[in-house]
């Protein structure tokens, strides 16, 4: 029985997260009686109170003082208060992999992995087995739109967005995985690209089940080479064995044909960009592999609506469209650049909020190269997560790099976010949409542009 079973007393610190509350709501389902806590409050937290989870606002070594477990988010350090008195007075203390990896030994894992994409791949894989009317849990780090909250649990299998950072899957062993792309990222945590490598090719090998790899990235092939056993690649190329064909990408949708070993199936999404398409494939094969009829696919990857901050369409701004991307990796803005090129836009002004220190200081250079296509790129302070910020860098190092590549792409720094609104304004000529992008706060200068005339 799971330390985390029913009736279980779990407290969890850093309630609030993205991915921290999805494992509340899913725990509260189960029968586990869940307080938690955070440091302000927030429409999260307010969910997860509606939700059945007690919660606290700020940080208090009485919080959670009778829980027999004790969980918290990555983002909170070893000196919490919470966590010290957990400590001291014998709680079971359970980091992220370690619940993962017990929750995996009670169900079957189905996930989805790779540096990014995850949420939106995940909540594909959602919709294509709710179609198919089954009672699956999940533990996603966004809502399912048009399913429900970021956790849920299930009595069928645990679909689960398995994340590489701080070492989050080391305890996995999946049933089933789908492997999206591996570039450089966590280098603070991993060391190199190599050991980063390592890991996803280690979580392969301990998956019981079917890998699904997109081939056409080239980290996602290096792990696949990699790896100690056979998995089933998807692709564009002519030698992969499920190809995907006819791509067509709009404004408001995408289109592609599957080809693989005695299936040929049209599919068609209600989201845009290429990004979308590879994600898709993923699941589709995934699912196929498990069983899941060519209806249920069609059906599911249909009712997909995307993932809250995904190339999110937030209104407009002077007849300029505003749109809000969680990009925070350089492969992610460049899959978005070309997206918001394929939706028919020309003329792009991108506001860019780095996200983390360690990640701007390894990935300069990559970022200034995601932005070729641009025509004006607004780059902001460092959204630091929690990061300490010893050498004092901001977000102008990208900036500059962006001017030193020569590309043709304007470029301005703005310290902080509230500079942004009226550098937009300045710099508006004849631009025709606006990308909010980054993993931080950025989007929260939108209420100041949307509706502005």
């Amino acid at each position: 029985m799971s330390s985390v079973g029913r009736n279980a007393r779990v407290h969890i610190v850093g309630v609030g997260g993205a991915g921290m509350s999805g494992v509340a709501r899913f725990l509260v389902e189960r029968g586990a009686r869940v307080s938690g806590s955070d440091a302000a409050d927030s429409a999260t937290l307010e969910g997860l109170r509606a939700a059945g989870v007690d919660v606290y606002v700020g940080h208090d070594a009485r919080h959670g003082a009778d829980a027999d477990v004790v969980l918290w988010s990555p983002a909170v350090g070893i000196e919490n208060p919470e966590l010290v008195a957990a400590r001291a007075r014998g709680a079971l203390m359970m980091n992220r992999a370690a619940l993962f990896g017990e929750l995996g030994v009670e169900q079957r894992v189905l996930g989805l992995t790779g540096t990014h994409g995850k949420t939106t791949a995940t909540s594909m894989l959602v919709q294509v087995l709710s179609a198919s009317g089954r009672d699956d849990g999940w533990l996603l780090g966004a809502e399912v739109l048009g399913v429900g909250a970021n956790g849920h649990w299930g009595s069928d299998d645990l679909i689960v967005e398995l994340d590489e950072s701080y070492g989050t899957f080391a305890d996995v062993a999946p049933y089933a995985l789908g492997l999206l792309n591996v570039e450089p990222d966590h280098l603070d945590h991993y060391g190199s690209l190599d050991v980063l490598e390592g890991a996803f090719a280690a979580l392969v090998d301990r998956t019981s089940g079917p890998v699904v790899v997109w081939c056409d990235d080239e980290g996602a092939l290096r792990v696949a080479e990699r790896a100690q056993r056979e998995v089933i690649d998807v692709g564009t190329g002519e030698d992969a064995t499920w190809r995907v064909e006819d791509v067509r990408v709009l404004r408001d949708s995408s289109s592609f044909t599957l080809r693989g070993p005695n299936v040929d199936v049209a599919l068609t999404l209600h989201v845009t960009g290429a990004h979308n398409v590879a994600d898709a494939a993923v699941v589709a094969v995934l699912a196929i592999a498990l069983g899941l009829s060519l209806d249920d696919v069609t059906t599911g990857l249909a009712r997909f609506e995307g993932a809250p901050r995904r190339f999110q369409l937030l209104g407009t701004w002077e007849d300029i469209d505003v749109y809000e991307s969680y990009a925070h990796l350089p492969g992610e803005i460049t899959a978005i650049v070309n997206a918001t090129h394929a939706a028919g836009y020309e003329r792009i002004m991108a506001v860019f909020q780095p996200h983390r220190v360690t990640r701007t200081l390894n990935l300069v250079h990559e970022f200034a190269a995601a932005f070729d296509g641009v025509k004006t790129v607004i780059v902001t302070d460092i959204y630091r997560a929690g990061e300490e910020n010893p050498t004092g860098v901001t977000g102008e190092v990208i900036e500059r790099a962006i001017g030193a590549r020569a590309a043709g792409v304007h470029h301005v720094y703005c310290a902080n976010l509230d500079e942004v609104p009226d550098a937009l304004e300045d710099l508006r000529g004849d631009h025709d949409v606006v990308l909010l992008l980054g993993a931080g706060d950025v989007a929260t200068i939108a209420p100041r542009l949307i509706g502005a005339t």
